[in-house]
């Protein structure tokens, strides 16, 4: 769903120069807020622009006042969180033709209960290689908004299992196809359909939907 109405976001537009981050969270720190998430919009040469999202602020006229009267800082914008526009994140990686039919039902599902008020949103990309894939998986667990991953492959097993062993003990779902290799043993759910397991990676993660990972982990479809 939507993120809490207490979150604040903004968009800092500054001088691109040491500092200016540190000025701008001492102000949020003087106003009890907890920074959230911190990202670069763009930058260019000797300006940049960065969104932070911020929890916590009583008084957020008072903070906007604040960080404008910063020498640093050109503009400030107050914008939708990112979890209010794109919601959660469904991760696909593997290979191309079997990530792009994940893709399709992970889409296809998440159409079905953003109309209803949920934001989920589906990244992909297609990759092979142990090292690659592996790094690839260690990853997800340090995207914003990441919830789930599906690991779409003929082969995977060695170093990706161990990363997929890493990122379940960050709390990410990984559902992945039924394939050669390690990987089937340690994943949260097994699923021979690519499209069915697209369709149940956005089940798995959707509050608009009856389904629990609990329910069938360790589960073969």
């Amino acid at each position: 769903m939507d993120a809490e109405p207490t979150t604040l976001a903004l968009l800092v537009a500054a001088r691109d120069q040491p500092g200016v981050l540190y000025r701008v969270t001492e102000a949020i720190y003087r106003r009890g807020g907890n920074v959230t998430y911190v990202g670069t919009a763009r930058a260019e040469e000797g300006r940049s622009e960065t969104q932070l999202e911020i929890g916590g602020i009583d008084d957020r006229a008072a903070l906007l006042a604040e960080l404008r009267a910063l020498d640093l800082v050109e503009a400030i914008t107050e914008v939708p969180s990112f979890q209010a526009v794109f919601g959660k994140r469904v991760i696909v990686i593997g290979g191309g033709a079997q990530v792009g039919m994940v893709a399709q039902g992970a889409v296809s599902e998440a159409d079905r209960h953003n109309i209803r008020g949920e934001r989920i949103s589906v990244d992909t990309i297609p990759l092979v290689g142990e090292e690659r894939l592996a790094a690839a998986v260690r990853a997800v667990a340090r995207l914003h908004r990441a919830k789930a991953l599906v690991l779409a492959g003929a082969l995977m097993g060695g170093d990706i299992s161990e990363a997929v062993r890493e990122i379940q003990a960050a709390g990410i779902i990984v559902v992945c196809l039924s394939m050669a290799g390690s990987v089937t043993e340690v994943a949260d759910l097994v699923v021979s359909d690519p499209l069915e397991a697209g369709v149940m990676a956005v089940m798995l993660v959707a509050d608009t939907a009856s389904f629990s990972i609990e329910r069938v982990r360790g589960k073969r479809f």
